[in-house]
């Protein structure tokens, strides 16, 4: 069906078809690998014309939705979404680009895959066997006036450099980068050789984002995260007043997962006069990160325990999706604040310093242990041995 070779079976091979069923169409992504014990088969089910969500609906929050809209919105510059593969990047694209999609502006996409097709709008298939790249595609774009461009994904230094200097020269450009976070895609654009000057004067807004499986809400009810889990997010039973974290537990309609459908966790950054500064000075990652904490950026972890608290996801759940926030010595790791590395708690915003510290002699602990190193007292929630 999708059109790759039945006889071949030591190389690795990819292939897409169409396949309706039950009254929709739907695309199929089908990738296979050699293996010990015969061909691994994975098939990415894409909807065809089904459902894409508008900005208002992708789930952000009132102040991201205002950042990420006031990016959108402007004629010039460049935004880009970070995360691995299958974190809902290109859907989001697609969000922005129909919320401009219009006669008045002329919007080109180059995809590798086009994966939805989307009206008033030209895109473009990327194909490397015939050397119709990312950047040879990128540079005949630009003489076709286009206002909007929506580069599928930077991969090489001369796609990054040809994609910004296209934001300086009047024309709003999307892409997208593999990064872990939003702070190291400047690191990520430094390392494919890109000037720093050019980076800073061009970039507008970083966005992060992950997908979280949302609590089945034919079988959820209220749960109670075990001290163990809020040991690993750094929560403390303070954190839970208020909240309603929920779980689902178990039924047909989720076929007894306890979750059904996916939620956005975002973290969103703002390329602000401070921030910019820090790129054109070739600032450290962390130092961006801070400056973006001062400006209200809230972590992907942040985002994820916030909807977790509210019911829409678990704590499992953002545990398993979303990566640690690094901890950064004499800083606060809520307000990002300086404090004293003597402090338990931050003057600032009343966050605990200290939380996985002993509770008889107060040494430092790691996420797992069982006992304390120092004096062999019991860790709340760790499993006994």
């Amino acid at each position: 069906m999708s059109g790759m070779d039945i006889a071949e079976r030591r190389r690795p091979q990819d292939g897409r078809a169409a396949f309706r069923g039950e009254g929709q169409k739907v695309d199929l992504r089908v990738s296979s690998l050699p293996s010990l014990h015969g061909e691994v088969i994975v098939i990415r089910l894409l909807r065809k014309g089904g459902e894409r969500l508008s900005l208002a609906q992708i789930g952000f929050t009132e102040r991201d939705l205002a950042a990420v809209l006031d990016a959108v919105e402007r004629p010039q510059g460049l935004i880009l979404i970070t995360g691995p593969t299958g974190s809902g990047k290109t859907s989001t694209l697609y969000s922005f680009l129909e919320h401009l999609a219009d006669e008045e502006h002329n919007i080109i996409t180059l995809e590798d895959p086009v994966e939805y097709e989307l009206g008033g709008i030209n895109q473009t298939q990327i194909n490397e066997r015939i050397g119709f790249t990312f950047a040879k595609a990128l540079r005949t774009v630009l003489r076709q006036d286009p206002d909007i461009v929506m580069v599928g994904e930077i991969r090489d230094p001369e796609t990054a450099e040809l994609a910004l200097q296209a934001s300086l020269t009047g024309h709003l450009v999307y892409s997208t980068l593999h990064t872990n976070n939003a702070p190291s895609a400047m690191i990520r654009l430094r390392d494919l050789d890109v000037p720093s000057y050019l980076v800073s004067s061009s970039l507008t807004l970083v966005m992060a984002q992950r997908l979280a499986r949302r609590v089945c809400a034919a079988c959820a009810e209220p749960t109670r995260p075990d001290d163990r889990l809020l040991a690993q997010l750094h929560l403390t039973a303070r954190d839970l007043e208020g909240a309603t974290p929920m779980a689902g537990r178990g039924c047909s309609a989720c076929m007894d997962s306890g979750y059904r459908g996916r939620h956005g966790v975002f973290e969103v950054l703002r390329i602000d006069a401070a921030v910019r500064e820090l790129i054109a000075a070739n600032g450290s990652e962390s130092s961006i990160r801070r400056a973006g904490r001062m400006a209200g950026m809230r972590t992907l972890r942040e985002d994820g325990i916030r909807l977790a608290l509210a019911g829409v996801t678990t704590l499992d759940e953002v545990l398993r999706v979303t990566p640690a926030d690094m901890a950064e010595e004499g800083v606060c790791p809520v307000c990002a604040q300086e404090v004293d590395p003597e402090f338990t708690t931050c003057p600032w915003c009343a966050t605990t310093l200290r939380p996985d510290a002993c509770a008889n002699c107060e040494h430092a602990l790691q996420t797992g242990w069982s006992v304390c190193p120092q004096c062999a007292t019991p860790v709340p929630g760790a499993p006994v041995a």
